[in-house]
């Protein structure tokens, strides 16, 4: 029987693009899944588009915040009601290939990994493909991953039923903090170096400004990992590096 995938969605005034990301789960060839959208408290009409997507398909489920409270504890929300082997994420305004899912869950099933992720192109709000496509290492350590951003959030898939429910830290980016946290208990992360998912470039999204994300890196090495400043410093010079080669190279 192919084990369940739960995958967590959070939401925030993403009217414009949720439901192609919502499409691009249905359109999974892989069909044993639960999408959990957990909604931000969001201003403009997308939680009433989105209960119109559920009434299309029951293997959605929705849930609303009682107050804005950022995309790490929409994500934690998700987490906590999910009921599946694997945990996946996709954010509200990107895609995935249809055989994304039967890939990435083959890859972990056949080699007993815990922790995957794969490649992804980028594309512009309008969905035209850009001439970006983010490569990736086929392992990566905890100590790579301090300095690098290659891992995207929306290839990953984490086995929870051995490295149990995580949580994303409420520090930015929470993502990569996960991440950090869940390497540094001696795991690896496996990539399929296939491209298999398309990440939007929104120009007002909190990735867009890297010089923000630059200092939360920062704060990141110095707060959640207790490293020290001339190692965090070292790190923090080819975690730059790197973020410049993906965007620009």
């Amino acid at each position: 029987m192919q084990p369940l995938v739960s995958i967590i969605t959070p939401s925030y005034n993403s009217l414009r693009f949720i439901e192609d990301s919502v499409r691009s789960v249905l359109n999974q060839t892989y069909t044993n899944f639960e999408l959990i959208i957990v909604d931000d408290c969001s201003k403009d009409n997308s939680w009433s588009l989105i209960q119109e997507l559920v009434k299309q398909d029951n293997r959605i489920q929705t849930y609303q915040l009682q107050q804005n409270s950022g995309a790490a504890m929409a994500r934690n929300f998700g987490i906590q009601k999910a009921n599946g082997k694997y945990l996946a994420f996709l954010d509200s305004d990107d895609l995935w290939d249809e055989k994304k899912l039967e890939k990435q869950v083959n890859f972990m099933e056949s080699n007993n990994y815990n922790f995957s992720f794969t490649n992804y192109r980028m594309i512009e709000e309008n969905g035209n493909i850009l001439n970006k496509i983010v490569e990736c290492p086929q392992i990566i350590d905890y100590k790579e991953l301090l300095k690098n951003t290659t891992i995207g959030c929306l290839t990953v898939m984490l086995n929870i039923e051995k490295l149990g429910k995580v949580n994303m830290p409420n520090l930015q980016p929470e993502d990569t903090a996960l991440w950090l946290k869940v390497l540094r208990n001696n795991e690896k992360a496996y990539c399929i170096q296939e491209t298999l998912a398309s990440y939007r470039v929104v120009g007002n999204s909190a990735s867009s400004n890297k010089l923000k994300v630059a200092k939360k890196m920062w704060i990141v090495y110095r707060k959640s990992e207790k490293i020290g400043k001339l190692k965090s410093s070292w790190y923090f010079v080819n975690y730059a590096w790197n973020a410049v080669k993906k965007h620009y190279f």
